[in-house]
């Protein structure tokens, strides 16, 4: 047994506690207090456990773990939001919808070499995972990556639209790195840039959108 459940079955709200115990390797594992509000209970699966309280059926937490465990290398993330959504399609919380989180951690894996990689939450929402899912796709936005491979070389021809670009928003100093850097610096973009020669293609959709036409 776990240390953690361990000392939870020896606490006073033993009955009404929920407990849930993951790890990267194949450990984990899950405790539902018989003093929990129906539906309750949970499921572990291999390296992760999935569980919940006052749902309106236990399909909420297979629908959940279902999700989770189909996982296909995607960020963590994403496969962790997709399970929320999965689990509210199945049935939900027998109370409705109200708010709605997303956390993840990892070992200098965050802007600025930050151990926590997301940490977005909706508090009061009629519709809180289509609100997490938005603030996910804007973190995405401003501190995702995109694989070296898709960066895109930036060509002479490139250079000069992104050139025009820049200028239309202001940037137009003649230097083109210098114009770049001051105009992701400004939008919160510098974790994208790493020099000229290659860009990651969001930036360039991002910064020829600004511009307009």
């Amino acid at each position: 047994m776990f240390l953690g459940l361990r000392h939870l079955r020896q606490g006073s709200e033993y009955g009404h506690s929920r407990a849930p115990r993951g790890a990267a390797s194949s450990n984990a594992a899950n405790f539902t207090g018989d003093g929990c509000l129906t539906w309750a209970g949970g499921f572990v699966g291999n390296g992760y456990a999935a569980q919940g309280n006052t749902l309106v059926s236990a399909e909420t937490v297979d629908a959940m773990a279902r999700s989770f465990g189909s996982g296909d290398g995607r960020p963590l993330a994403e496969p962790l939001l997709g399970a929320l959504i999965a689990a509210q399609a199945a049935s939900g919380d027998r109370r409705g919808q109200q708010a709605a989180a997303l956390k993840v951690v990892g070992r200098g894996r965050a802007y600025g070499g930050c151990d926590i990689a997301v940490d977005l939450r909706v508090d009061d929402s009629p519709e809180p995972l289509t609100e997490l899912a938005r603030l996910y796709d804007l973190h995405q936005l401003y501190f995702g990556s995109t694989a070296g491979k898709q960066w895109l070389t930036v060509d002479p021809e490139l250079r000069v639209q992104l050139a025009a670009a820049l200028a239309k928003l202001g940037y137009s100093t003649g230097e083109f790195k210098n114009d770049l850097d001051a105009w992701a610096g400004t939008e919160n973009f510098e974790e994208r840039i790493r020099g000229t020669d290659r860009l990651d293609p969001v930036i360039i959709e991002q910064m020829q959108r600004q511009a307009g036409p």
